[in-house]
């Protein structure tokens, strides 16, 4: 069980963030009233006299610094006193009514009662009219409707969480983001296009790159149009249009319509070109280069077949009309440092006052814990550590003497803190900690620097055994005052499946849902001018700037940073090191960096670097003016951009210190923008609901603001996704179950399979359903004969779909591996990481053919794989021709490409895709230390194509086997791979050759884009992946991509380990053949047939 902790902030006064309320508030008086700036409203209230038509109302004069619940309360008592419709009045109270008025023919609702009604957006807005006398009307609270409750039903079943529960929520900061998202919702629906949307074309802002320019011939492609029946080829060239290109279509056709059946009453505004077996479009006036189908066939040297179809129907695209009332982005403004400070103002009459003027230490009053079992040993001590975080810097700590470990344990002390009220920043959390142990540890830790050390530890055996946080701020920027009941988390014991994730659960807000078996915790809350940087110091300066984002800095880098800090405004490259710098408990130290960010034009007028913004966004930055400005550098990705890096955008909502922010209305306007980010989304956010619970209320509340703005066609689409997965995943445990403690697939279990598929099928498995990692693509049914389960521990299902599609040209099936077991998302890391490294290559016109294959998590540990059609595994290959000892035989691997092949000129064009792929193949597994590489995650396609799978093992973490390592070489370059080239030991070739050089060419241009592949590493750090959980994993990509060392180093670095390769590959093909022989599994699955 775990125990309750009870604390206090002390008071005799209670201060907010930018506002605070007194808890004992004195009546309001008419001799009061005339002191403070008035407001005139007339109210309109929900009765109506008898035998009259209009409502009652009254004029009342409301003190502008008053809250809105106040002004509700006083409204109420006018109307009782009026004697209007008294038996409503005594039997209701205000909190039946709602505040609504109307602004620009919208209803709005003033939402948040604990708002001063000075800052609310109604009155900015009657003045900027002026208007002498607003108007607000008092409407009872309507009941909700059955159809938006089984609306909300069917929303949670999508979300995977009911996000109007709020029996695990310390304050209404879930509720109050559902309604706040609502804005940003409609603004973004209201601008969407629904032509545009429903279509929404797959583009890149990239340039078309020479290697992909040279495959066009005169700058003209052919594309092959199909029109029902027939087909046309017409030649267009890449700057076309796609409404060009249906111009071109229609005027060549136009005296045979009636042949190729379109009907004489339309013409090309009514129709949209798609990718023949895809739902994917050629929409709107961007020209044919830029569309990433087009580039696809252009790299992959395929034909262009496009579908004329008509537009879809723009109303499957509805969105369920809300019964909220709008409530503005004013809402939970608490005010300005002056319009709520006390200075010249009767103390008596002010009801809420600046933070700013709490010129206190802040402090926290312990009260106890309660420990509903006590844990075996019973001479432990315990005792609770209290810290300050923002972000990660510790601003403040004590703790209280140790206790012996009993079912009750009180202290009913104070804790002051070394920092004052004024000083703490929004963002700012209260981190309670109960250790225990067998000594006592030192009663405080003052004296320690927050600049210096992340928290003063004792040096006794204690451990830490429970923890939760408060914000001390809370989302309205009002310090948090009253009584809080906190439920802690356990910190998970060593080897558990949340152990990986720990670091980042540590840094949540959110409370244990599980109340009956957890511990509660209580708490009662009570610059100077610029200067010219010195010479002597510039080298200096310039050498901080230079250090990639792990390497720390020391206290005199961060003094130098902010000493010169106008200086560093003028480099946007130095606002992480320069915010890092700044002490966030220090009220002059974050208006003074304020101040800067704003007046700053440099970061705007700056060119995108998207590893600079995200590095902004990761954990070590809490201030929401920081974070906000580096979404608003983010605003202007594209589409293909912000699908590149939403793995990682998604973690970033974890570092968020409220549900609501810049970051998560950038990803609802985006994701409501395009529904193939929207579709991502869906499928990010789920997966983490399902597996994050300490972050399942943030992710849910975003989830539900999108599905309610996505439109019915895509609402439909993901609950047959979900259906299909839960469906899946429950045939998967039944497999396993069947299978445990056997190794082989008997064919009484595949039968079993395929009789439970067909059962399945028949009994309501939807008849088609977008691929959740591809939705361009359709599946229909089970292809039930073709479906087996997998040999391999997790005992993966092999299914095979038909094409939803009937435009389709291939007949081949959709092949998916559905996994229950694994978690998939490092899988996805690597896979998103490789199309990374692919675009930087494309900079530097490489195509090095890498195939990231699709791949998702879906939920817990469950998720779907592509099964790439025409490949093969190594091991199948070497294992076809002479068994085991197809390991040894170096030239297995060339005959069989060369038997692929129709003729020498294709054989030639695969050698030459393969030297491509496996130069990329060797960097990318080389600098993101991808290990645990055998014949069975090794693949070759019939075209060449090599690639690998399964990533188990990465940045360096590699398996051993009674402690020697298995990885014997930096990458591999075994010795049949040689000889495709062309090459046998010692020997070159013009191909080896070629490949030193691309793999050389490739190398160097990571190296470039070193602090962007590390930032993207660090914001994964909170994920839970076994193998990413510090810095120290990600030390790694800086070895393996010799930072610090010449280009002339790292080329000499990259060579000499390729020699390592080709030296020791006599090695690796012991290693296979041994895998071959015992059949060793290394934790991966097969993908051949």
């Amino acid at each position: 069980m775990d125990p309750h902790t009870i604390c206090a902030a002390s008071g005799e006064e209670d201060c907010g963030a930018l506002s605070r309320t007194r808890r004992r508030r004195k009546g309001i008086t008419s001799a009061s009233l005339s002191a403070m700036d008035q407001i005139t409203i007339e109210f309109i209230l929900p009765t109506t006299p008898k035998n009259g038509l209009s409502p009652h109302t009254t004029l009342l004069e409301v003190p502008g610094n008053w809250t809105v619940e106040q002004v509700k309360a006083q409204v109420w008592l006018r109307a009782v006193a009026s004697n209007f419709s008294p038996d409503f009045y005594h039997k209701f109270s205000p909190d039946h009514c709602i505040l609504l008025y109307m602004k620009k023919g919208t209803l709005c609702e003033i939402y948040d009662k604990h708002q001063v009604f000075q800052t609310l957006d109604c009155i900015r807005y009657w003045r900027a009219l002026k208007k002498d006398v607003g108007r607000i009307s008092l409407v009872f609270r309507p009941p909700q409707q059955d159809e938006a409750l089984r609306y909300q039903r069917f929303l949670n079943q999508l979300i995977g969480y009911d996000v109007t529960d709020v029996s695990n929520v310390h304050d209404d900061e879930l509720e109050f983001t559902r309604r706040k998202l609502l804005t940003p919702r409609r603004n973004e629906l209201q601008e969407r296009d629904p032509r545009l949307y429903a279509v929404d074309p797959w583009l890149t802002d990239r340039p078309l790159r020479d290697h992909l320019l040279s495959k066009v011939m005169n700058g003209h492609l052919l594309v092959v149009i199909h029109i029902f029946t027939t087909s046309q080829t017409i030649k267009v060239s890449i700057d076309s249009t796609p409404e060009q290109v249906l111009a071109s279509v229609f005027a060549k056709t136009a005296n045979k319509r009636a042949l190729v059946g379109i009907p004489d009453d339309v013409c090309e505004s009514d129709f949209v070109l798609r990718v023949c077996g895809r739902y994917e479009y050629l929409y709107g006036d961007r020209p044919l280069q830029d569309f990433s189908w087009i580039r696809r066939c252009l790299k992959n040297g395929e034909e262009i077949h496009l579908v004329l179809e008509k537009l879809p129907d723009t109303d499957l695209d509805q969105v369920q009309k809300e019964d909220w009332a709008q409530v503005d982005d004013c809402t939970g403004v608490a005010g300005t440092h002056e319009q709520l400070t006390i200075d010249e103002k009767d103390h008596e009459r002010v009801f809420t006052i600046s933070m700013w003027d709490c010129n206190r230490k802040f402090r926290v009053k312990v009260l106890g814990i309660d420990i509903p079992l006590l844990p075996r040993n019973p001479d432990l001590t315990v005792y609770i550590e209290a810290s300050i975080f923002h972000g990660q810097q510790l601003l403040a700590q004590e703790r209280t003497t140790s206790k012996p470990f009993m079912e009750e344990v009180l202290w009913n002390t104070w804790l002051e803190f070394d920092i004052k009220i004024r000083d703490l920043p929004k963002g700012a959390r209260l981190n309670l900690q109960v250790s225990c142990g067998k000594t006592a540890p030192p009663t405080t830790s003052k004296g320690s620097s927050y600049q210096d050390s992340p928290g003063a530890g004792s040096k006794s055996k204690t451990r830490l055994q429970y923890y939760v946080n408060l914000l001390l701020v809370d989302h309205r920027s009002l310090l948090r005052q009253g009584e809080f009941v906190l439920h802690m988390w356990k910190i998970p014991e060593k080897g558990e499946e949340s152990s990986s994730s720990v670091n980042a659960d540590k840094l949540t807000s959110a409370t244990n849902p599980d109340k009956a078996s957890s511990m509660a915790v209580a708490v009662d809350s009570g610059g100077r001018g610029q200067r010219e940087m010195p010479n002597h110091l510039r080298k200096q300066f310039e050498a901080i700037l230079a250090k990639d984002p792990l390497h720390p800095l020391s206290p005199e880098d961060k003094e130098l940073l902010w000493h010169f800090r106008h200086e560093c405004m003028r480099h946007p490259r130095a606002y992480p090191k320069l915010l890092a710098s700044v002490r966030w408990g220090r009220q002059e130290d974050v208006q003074a960096a304020h101040a800067m960010l704003e007046r700053s034009s440099a970061w705007d007028s700056s060119g995108l670097d998207v590893g600079l913004a995200l590095q902004m966004l990761d954990c070590n930055y809490s201030d929401a003016q920081v974070r906000s400005m580096a979404v608003r550098k983010l605003e202007t990705l594209g589409g293909d951009d912000v699908l590149r890096y939403l793995l990682q955008l998604v973690q970033a909502v974890k570092f968020e210190p409220y549900h609501d922010s810049a970051l998560v209305r950038f990803l609802l306007k985006r994701a409501l923008r395009s529904k193939r980010i929207g579709h991502f989304l869906f499928w990010f956010l789920r997966s983490e609901i399902v597996q994050s619970l300490h972050y399942q209320q943030r992710y849910a509340v975003l989830l539900e603001a999108y599905l309610r703005g996505c439109g019915d066609a895509m609402l439909t689409d993901f609950h047959k996704q979900v259906e299909v997965t839960e469906a899946l995943q429950k045939v998967t445990r039944e497999m396993k179950a069947m299978l445990a403690d056997k190794y082989d697939v008997s064919s009484q279990v595949v039968f079993q399979l395929r009789q439970t598929l067909e059962a399945l099928q028949s009994s309501g498995l939807p008849q088609t359903f977008r691929v959740p990692y591809d939705p361009g693509l359709r599946a229909g049914t089970l292809m039930i004969e073709q479906c087996k389960v997998m040999a391999s521990k997790k005992r993966p299902l092999w299914l095979q779909f038909k094409r939803a599609d009937p435009s389709s040209l291939s007949s081949d099936p959709i092949g998916i591996i559905f996994k229950d077991g694994d978690d998939l998302r490092q899988d996805m890391l690597i896979l998103q990481i490789l199309l990374i490294m692919e675009s930087i290559w494309e900079t530097e016109s490489l195509d090095l053919y890498l195939l990231p294959y699709g791949c998702i998590s879906t939920g817990n540990r469950i998720g779907m794989i592509e099964i790439v059609k025409d490949a093969a595994t190594i091991a199948n290959i070497q294992q076809s021709v002479v068994g085991s000892r197809g390991a040894f035989k170096d030239e297995i691997l060339n005959q069989w490409l060369r038997d692929k092949c129709v003729n020498e000129d294709r054989f030639q064009q695969a050698v030459e895709r393969f030297l491509y792929s496996c130069g990329g193949y060797c960097v990318a597994t080389y600098v993101l230390g991808i290990g645990d590489r055998h014949n069975d995650n090794i693949m070759i396609t019939e075209s060449g194509n090599l690639f690998h799978i399964d990533f188990g093992h990465i940045l360096g973490n590699y398996k051993s086997f009674m402690g020697i390592s298995k990885e014997w070489v930096p990458f591999v370059l075994t010795p049949d791979f040689l000889y495709v080239m062309g090459t046998a030991g010692k020997k070159s070739s013009p191909h080896f050759q070629k490949f030193q050089d691309v793999c050389v060419k490739a190398y160097l241009a990571l190296r470039h884009h070193t602090n962007q592949l590390i930032i993207l590493f660090s914001m994964m750090l909170m994920t839970g992946m076994p193998q990413l959980t510090s810095k120290e994993d990600i030390d790694y990509i800086r070895e393996a991509l010799t930072v610090g060392r010449s280009e002339e180093e790292a080329e000499r670095h990259l060579l000499e380990q390729i020699e390592i390769c080709r030296e020791k590959g006599w090695m690796v093909q012991i290693n296979w053949f041994v895998h071959l022989v015992l059949g060793i599994k290394q934790g991966v699955e097969k993908r051949s047939t």
